[in-house]
């Protein structure tokens, strides 16, 4: 079953949603690259993602190369003298949250570590891929307490569970 797009969601009012594939250890990269291939799973980051801002840091725009079509980019650097073409840029999750607050849909925070940790206590909802594998990674998904929220819907698939949250 595809992901529906976040605005096809029982959600009313601008929201920091977090979008992340998680493997069952919590690991979300090895160094810059992601430590799985599925089939489909990129498509449905793109469904999900589609006519929103994306927040990310600089090392995952870097290993993306370029600011994804559809989608406003806002990219979070302590690099004062970073800039990259049609990129908007922050150096502090407040100013990248303001930045994106003015642009189209949601803010989408899409990574990595550093990013999530920052924007998890701003979130509204997660979007988590659970993919079932346990891959050795330096990158984990920041914990945080599932009493704090309520899953409103779940997409079982064979190699992973896509799971929305709202704060409770």
């Amino acid at each position: 079953m595809p992901s529906e797009g976040l605005d096809k969601l029982d959600h009313h009012g601008r929201r920091i949603v977090m979008v992340a594939a998680m493997a069952d250890n919590g690991v979300i990269g090895d160094g810059p690259d992601i430590p799985w291939k599925i089939p489909g799973e990129q498509a449905e980051f793109k469904a999900i993602t589609m006519g929103h801002t994306l927040v990310m840091g600089r090392t995952t725009f870097d290993s993306i190369g370029r600011p994804l079509p559809g989608r406003t980019t806002v990219v979070l650097t302590r690099d004062q003298t970073w800039s990259y073409e049609g990129v908007l840029v922050a150096h502090d999750i407040d100013t990248a949250l303001a930045l994106a607050e003015k642009e189209q849909g949601d803010t989408i925070i899409a990574g990595g570590a550093q990013v999530y940790a920052a924007a998890l206590p701003h979130a509204t909802d997660q979007v988590i891929t659970y993919v079932h594998l346990t891959p050795d990674g330096d990158v984990l998904y920041p914990s945080f307490d599932p009493s704090e929220w309520v899953e409103t819907k779940r997409e079982p698939h064979e190699a992973y569970d896509r799971v929305f949250l709202t704060r409770a």
